[in-house]
Formats: C-alpha cells, sequence, structure tokens
C-alpha cells in the first residue's frame, strides 16, 4: 500500500513533472485498533514492521498519533494506537480524489 499511488502528477511552467502534495486522512478508530504503551524509545518504522510485517507503513501509526514530524523516534511510555491497516488506502483514495 503506497500513500502515493492516488496522488495525481503535476507538470510546472518548464513541462517537468512532480507529484502534487498527499493529503492523508484523519484515521478514524476502529474496534480492530490496538493500543499499546512504548517501554523504551522505538521507532515508527520499526513499530510498523511489527504490526504491519512492512517498515514503510509507518506514516499510519505517526497519522493516528500526530507523530513523524521530522523524527521516527518514539519516546519512551507514550501510548499509541495502532490502527488496522485495512480501509487506510480507500480513505487516501477518497481524500485525495475529491480535492
Amino acid at each position: 500500500m503506497s500513500r502515493y499511488n492516488t496522488t495525481p502528477n503535476l507538470r510546472d511552467n518548464n513541462s517537468k513533472q512532480r507529484k502534487a502534495t498527499t493529503i492523508l486522512p484523519v484515521v478514524p478508530t476502529s474496534a480492530a485498533d490496538i493500543t499499546i504503551v512504548t517501554t523504551s524509545p522505538d521507532r515508527l518504522d520499526k513499530l510498523a514492521y511489527t504490526f504491519y510485517e512492512d517498515p514503510s507503513l509507518w506514516w499510519i501509526i505517526a497519522t493516528a498519533n500526530g507523530l513523524g514530524k521530522g523524527t521516527f523516534m518514539v519516546p519512551a511510555n507514550t501510548t499509541l494506537r495502532i490502527p488496522s491497516k485495512l480501509g487506510i488506502q480507500d480513505l487516501i483514495v477518497q481524500i485525495n480524489e475529491s480535492r
């Protein structure tokens, strides 16, 4: 699952192609979510690997918890919501196609 799959391509005045800004959705809470408390400093990509078996999905955990602005590090004793990855791609498609 890539957060960039539905991001449109744009062309600038010099006909150079680039991606538009990808808008990430607010990740709704679900009964399938898991809540954890980190016991030592951890990294978002390692948590994503543990829960999703894919470190590139770190942004799901970061978005759901308001983390990841400039660092992958999560301090010890941080309560995190680990959302189910099911349905996240549909939310990204919906929000980026409606703009």
